[in-house]
Order: C-alpha cells, then structure tokens, then sequence
C-alpha cells in the first residue's frame, strides 16, 4: 500500500458496519489500499465514496476504454500521478494500448480516433476551464443521448474528485 503524507490512514475497524463496509471495499478492490485507508477514516464519506466510483466504473454505458481514457487523462494534468499507476492496469484491460498510454501522458491527441478524441477533449475541457463551451458540448451531444452525457460527464467530475483528494492530501 501507498502511503499519504497529510493524514494517517484509519486503523482497522472494530465495529461490524465498519468491518461490513471494509470487507465490501477488499472484495471490490483486492486490498484496502491507500485511497480507501484515507477515506475510511469517515465510514460515511468511504461508504458513499465507493458506491458512487462503483457505479461510474462498473454500471454506465460508457465504452471501458474511454472511460479510463478520461480517468488517466484527468490524472495527468491534475500531476496524480497515484491515480494515473492505478489506473493504467484497467486501461490496458480495456484495450489501450501503450502507444495511446503514452499519448494520453504527452497529450498528443493524433494516435486517437474520433470518439476518443472527442472524450478526451470533453475530460480536459472540463479539467482545464471547468465550464463546456456549447460548440463542445453540442459535439458531445451529437454522439452521445441523454443518459451518455450524464455518465460522461459524471466520470470527467467524479475523477476530477478524485485526484483532488488524492492531490490535496499527498496520497502516493
């Protein structure tokens, strides 16, 4: 496990909702790892925290490699480097290739097709400026329905969380 800089990991829980809620964040993640030892040390924040990444990572319709696209892409200009290594595994299993790990570092959009241009475009847009120009949006909108825009959207805000916190409190 990592560690983190600004705050000390919570201890191991010793009531059973605690000890419910660790051994549902082992079995989702493999470990408790430094993220989830940080965020543990609010049961509440930790319990809210996993169903939401849960839902955006495991029950949207966005394509598996686009949504890590846009993880890794939010981790490399926000300098998270914790979360970009954390992500690369579900990346690859998603199909990314190294050549386009390595684009998303350098940030040359040229190895990448329309829709993951368009993704990765949406993703730093909201990154960078925060506010969608309309010309983008309506790009965005012209690709994906109602429900498509939410989840992007909703991955681009929730991993834009994400790396702050892990930023902010030197998660490494």
């Amino acid at each position: 496990m990592s560690a983190a800089k600004r705050i000390t990991p919570a201890p191991p829980a010793t009531a059973p909702e605690a000890q419910v809620l660790e051994d549902r964040i082992r079995a989702a993640r493999g470990e408790i790892n430094a993220l989830y030892a940080v965020l543990l040390n609010s049961p509440a924040v930790a319990h809210g925290w996993e169903q939401m990444l849960t839902a955006i990572r495991q029950q949207t319709g966005i394509a598996p490699h686009l949504r890590e696209l846009v993880i890794l892409r939010i981790a490399v200009i926000n300098r998270v480097e914790y979360e970009f290594t954390s992500h690369v595994p579900y990346a690859k299993a998603a199909g990314v290739s190294d050549e386009k790990l390595a684009a998303v570092r350098s940030g040359d959009l040229s190895v990448f097709d329309e829709m993951e241009r368009l993704v990765l475009d949406y993703a730093e847009t909201m990154t960078r400026q925060v506010q969608v120009p309309d010309a983008l949006f309506a790009r965005v909108a012209a690709v994906f329905d109602q429900k498509g825009r939410v989840e992007l959207t909703a991955t681009a805000a929730a991993y834009n969380m994400v790396s702050r916190f892990l930023a902010a409190l030197e998660i490494a």
